[in-house]
């Protein structure tokens, strides 16, 4: 008998609209499994988190990020933060391998244990005295009787003001008070401040607007001043020393870059930060060449320093920092060969797996 082929009993034909349904069923089946193969790449980058907040001292953070996210080599991961004490926790425990850190919370830290070591300094003399613009401010002495804001009490800011107050015997004349960078120049504007003390961009918001006019530059009040550095865990640095390197070279290469470049570096960071690129790039030329980008090698005298003036203002009960400053990464940066925005991640080769 020949063979032919019948369907079972009881089963039906598929229909068309039952084929084309199937049909278009497995195509979007094959297209998802193509699109997931063509995009899944495998991790090859280690990855290094960064907690910043955006000011120009910590210019590096973005910029890191933006050179170093596709690659094969290490990302440096920028995560921003809206308080340094909220940072500094992250620090503390592991959820950041490296904080861009207001200077005297590194003092801290290390005093109450924290294994933490100094291995950069980060761009210096970008911090302004502003004051609201009625009050005609242009030094020190006009603001008495005033608040004024910093970021925090264990901040380079309340030490250079707490300085000053004593110099030009104010004290008690003027209300220093805490408040987190972002929100100073609405503080200002709202009237609940009088002045600020702060990084760039931040102080330039109320220039530029009008509201408030510059009192002085933090390089007049306190040539060389750090606002902040870079902070690792000891522990960390044991355990990563390529990458570690490779960190405080490029962020030292990035603020050469900048300097150089500052309106392509004014786009980047502008990104970052969600201020607009007019007010970073104000930040970063005005006055011209204000902005201090090779004294990055950390000093132990001059953390020393700061140490000093917060026991004299009961932000520390000792002064000791002994081990505190890790100077070896950065005093071995290349600074060579600085052109064009790639030419800041220094080819090495990728750091070895550790």
């Amino acid at each position: 008998m020949p063979f032919s082929l019948k369907r079972p009993a009881g089963s039906r034909a598929l229909t068309l609209p039952m084929k084309l349904g199937l049909f278009f069923l497995f195509w979007l089946m094959f297209i998802s499994w193509l699109h997931d193969q063509l995009n899944r790449q495998p991790v090859k980058q280690k990855i290094v988190r960064m907690g910043y907040m955006p000011v120009v001292t910590n210019l590096a953070a973005p910029l890191l990020d933006y050179v170093s996210r596709h690659g094969d080599g290490v990302y440096f991961e920028a995560v921003k933060f809206s308080s340094f004490a909220e940072m500094a926790e992250a620090l503390r425990n592991d959820s950041i391998q490296a904080a861009f850190i207001i200077a005297p919370l590194a003092v801290v830290l290390h005093q109450q244990g924290v294994d933490v070591k100094v291995v950069l300094i980060g761009n210096r003399h970008e911090s302004t005295l502003v004051a609201r613009k009625t009050l005609n401010a242009s030094r020190l002495e006009d603001l008495s009787g005033c608040t004024i804001a910093v970021p925090m009490r264990y901040s380079g800011h309340n030490l250079c003001l707490q300085r000053l107050i004593e110099e030009k015997r104010l004290g008690g004349k003027i209300r220093v008070v805490e408040m987190n960078p972002p929100d100073m120049a609405s503080a200002l504007t709202s009237g609940a401040l009088d002045a600020y003390f702060v990084g760039e961009p931040f102080a330039a918001q109320t220039v530029i607007s009008g509201d408030a006019g510059v009192v002085d530059y933090v390089e007049s009040l306190w040539p060389g001043f750090i606002c902040n550095l870079v902070l690792v865990k000891s522990s960390w640095i044991d355990a990563n020393p390529s990458v570690v390197r490779k960190l405080v070279e490029t962020a030292a290469r990035s603020g050469l870059w900048a300097g150089r470049h500052p309106d392509e570096a004014a786009r980047i960071a502008s990104g970052y930060w969600n201020q607009s690129v007019e007010l970073v790039r104000h930040a970063l030329t005005a006055p011209s060449g204000r902005v201090v980008y090779d004294q990055f090698v950390p000093k132990t005298e001059e953390l020393q320093t700061l140490a000093d003036l917060m026991v004299r203002y009961d932000l520390a009960r000792h002064a000791d920092i002994t081990g505190l400053v890790e100077d070896r990464f950065a005093l071995a940066a290349s600074i060579d060969g600085i052109d064009d925005l790639g030419s800041i991640l220094l080819k090495r080769g990728s750091p070895p797996e550790e």
